[in-house]
């Protein structure tokens, strides 16, 4: 049985894993630019940042207690107010002390939660590829079981022709012998032969 093999980039191994230390480093560049560019000690930035944190907060805090109860989207909303309260924090501030601790305890966190959903996707994935192997093994075991068996089947047909053709042989040999008589195998209970012309079809 032949298997397909499906050889993945290496961007496409490690992007997963660097997605977290990449989202968290462009949020915290990004809030410097915009600390250079005015928003250090600005309140009404501080506000609005803080108001659109608290408000993604409140967004994942109704999506995991609702009824749907959707992960994805609470995920979604929670990273996103912890983003905003880096970029609040890392625009607001204006040493870059403060910043640098959120964004390494940012990424602690975010690698932190998406751990528990790499292991749950690695076990979902080993299970399938135990299935997939037990499921290959099984038919594997049934096309063997099957292709000894036929080779069985043609052998014992192989070999009951070769002994009719014998036995047929013998009873043409033997009935063309002189002094042959029939009639006493027919007395002691064998079925009757054929005459010599039925067998070489006169």
């Amino acid at each position: 049985m032949n298997e397909q093999i499906i050889a993945r980039h290496w961007l496409a191994i490690i992007a997963p894993k660097a997605a977290p230390a990449i989202a968290t480093s462009t949020v915290l560049i990004l809030a410097r630019i915009w600390n250079a560019n005015g928003a250090e000690h600005s309140l009404g930035n501080a506000v609005l940042m803080t108001a659109l944190s608290l408000a993604a907060a409140a967004a994942g805090v109704c999506a995991s207690i609702g009824r749907s109860g959707d992960p994805v989207i609470a995920g979604t909303a929670f990273a996103a107010s912890g983003g905003l309260a880096l970029a609040g924090v890392a625009g607001y501030a204006d040493g870059f002390s403060l910043p640098l601790l959120l964004w390494v305890l940012t990424i602690a966190i975010a690698y932190g939660l998406a751990a528990r959903y790499w292991r749950t996707d690695r076990r979902d994935r080993v299970t399938y590829e135990r299935h997939v192997s037990d499921r290959r093994e099984e038919r594997a075991h049934i096309e063997r079981v099957e292709t000894i068996r036929g080779t069985t089947q043609i052998e014992v047909a192989r070999t009951g022709a070769a002994y009719a053709e014998q036995l047929a042989q013998a009873l043409l040999t033997r009935a063309a012998l002189p002094g042959f008589d029939p009639t006493v195998l027919e007395s002691v209970g064998l079925p009757q032969l054929p005459s010599v012309d039925q067998w070489e079809g006169r």
